[in-house]
């Protein structure tokens, strides 16, 4: 009998593994499918060469505002070529990870339990004191239009593999990966319409900054807001789409449909009503919220296979911190203790630190938000990228930091320092004596700060 089996072997797995080794050698891994990540091989990585290359080409375009006058000639053929180079690198560096493992650790095959301590693989039983399930996702999509539609449907699983850029696209969804590789698209010469079931896009909670995003990124890709297909069909001309808008029916042809509404998880795979005949509905599973233990089983569940924030640095945490749990079943602590940091990789960038407006607003607790506009931001004028604003949300009575909601260039690195700012329970005071440097975008983050204190003053 095993210590621990991990099943699967992707970000969260992985994480776990290198965390058991370092307490015992009596573990095994299983894996369904190619041992990298979903990370490196169809995630965060390619989409961000994608983008980048996208963003680089779109600033070049307009380098004639500044008056530098450039041709510019895109080779489609060689932009997919540079994107599977380099994510084929990054893939390599996460096998070659594996492969330095115990070769008796590892086993490749699909797993499905036969009751809560043991496991069959490849038609063999495997037993263990503890289980963690890290089996990941997959894109989900309409089985009848994957039909109808054959290679033409894609999702973000498949568009990497795509040996050149179509002339048209349509995108189904308005979330994160949607939005990111639509507008990639869009910035590379692919006239891209998105269609979205809600009046949203990205992940911004805040009324003010969502309505600004909307705008700012209609301007640049054609979003058809609350908007859905109603037929769909192949046709020797491209993927034909019928929808309804303004009580009128219109047509659209593009070379593909992408299909980006979400993912589902791959625990339908582990034959999970054999541990509990009630696990048969796997979106009310009985998992923890912030153990992750699935009921009172010693079976933890981390990373993309059961939660709300698909993030790579959260998966890879869950996963080590299971291990410990593992091994301290009588001892079970909260493994997602991170401060939440989500980010989403358009232009502008969106970013949501700690308690986002929504979570706040219905928490009740007394607030006041300290506010910044990037249009005349200095710095941002200087990198011809002003536009975009940023929200941070202050404790009334401990002038803590509770959380903030970002729209503006490059705040993937605000928002880190958001973050490590809640985490270190620094009040808005302590911040505003610390050094910002001039130019700089940070500085609007002050401006935001000296925004609430104002606010907090005028209270007291």
């Amino acid at each position: 009998m095993y210590d621990i089996i991990i099943i699967g072997a992707g970000t969260a797995g992985q994480a776990a593994y290198k965390e058991a080794i370092k307490h015992t050698s009596n573990i095994l891994i299983v894996n369904h499918g190619p041992w990298d990540t979903t990370c490196a091989r169809v995630g965060c990585m390619p989409s961000k060469v994608l983008i980048s290359v996208a963003n680089q080409l779109h600033d070049a375009q307009s380098l004639d505002q500044i008056g530098v006058t450039t041709y510019l000639h895109p080779d489609s053929q060689k932009i997919m070529h540079h994107v599977q180079n380099l994510r084929n690198q990054f893939t390599q560096a996460a096998l070659k990870d594996v492969e330095r493992w115990e070769t008796s650790h590892k086993i490749t095959g699909q797993a499905h339990f036969i009751n809560a301590s043991t496991i069959e693989i490849n038609q063999k039983h495997y037993q263990a004191r503890s289980f963690i399930l890290a089996v990941g996702s997959t894109p989900s999509f309409d089985l009848e239009w994957k039909k109808e539609l054959g290679s033409k449907l894609i999702t973000s699983d498949e568009i990497f593999e795509l040996e050149q850029l179509p002339e048209s696209i349509a995108v189904i969804g308005s979330g994160v990966i949607a939005l990111e590789l639509a507008q990639a698209l869009q910035r590379l010469g692919v006239k891209t319409t998105i269609f979205a079931r809600s009046q949203k896009v990205g992940t911004l909670t805040s009324p003010l900054l969502q309505k600004m995003a909307q705008e700012l990124l209609s301007q640049e890709i054609e979003i058809k807001f609350e908007v859905l297909p109603t037929h769909i069909h192949n046709s020797k001309d491209g993927v034909q789409i019928t929808y309804q808008e303004f009580d009128q029916e219109h047509h659209l042809i593009a070379d593909y449909l992408l299909v980006a509404t979400g993912r589902r998880t791959l625990l339908d795979n582990l034959k999970l009503e054999n541990i509990n005949v009630e696990f048969t509905d796997l979106k009310n599973l009985p998992i923890h919220t912030v153990t992750k233990q699935l009921a009172h089983y010693p079976i933890f569940v981390v990373g993309d296979a059961h939660t709300n924030t698909p993030i790579q640095h959260e998966a890879a945490h869950e996963g080590r911190n299971a291990v410990l749990n593992c091994l301290n079943l009588n001892k079970i602590k909260s493994i997602r203790n991170l401060t939440p940091l989500g980010i989403v990789f358009c232009e502008p960038e969106m970013a949501i630190v700690g308690q986002s407006f929504k979570q706040i607003e219905s928490s009740k607790v007394p607030y006041v938000t300290g506010y910044v506009s990037y249009a005349r931001q200095g710095r941002a004028q200087v990198l011809r990228k002003n536009y975009g604003a940023l929200e941070v949300y202050v404790h009334t009575e401990s002038r803590k930091i509770l959380g903030a909601e970002l729209l503006m260039t490059s705040a993937e690195h605000l928002a880190h320092l958001l973050s490590w700012m809640i985490s270190e329970d620094c009040t808005l005071d302590q911040l505003l004596e610390k050094p910002f440097y001039h130019p700089t975008l940070e500085e609007g983050l002050r401006t935001a700060l000296k925004h609430a204190r104002r606010q907090l003053n005028a209270i007291q």
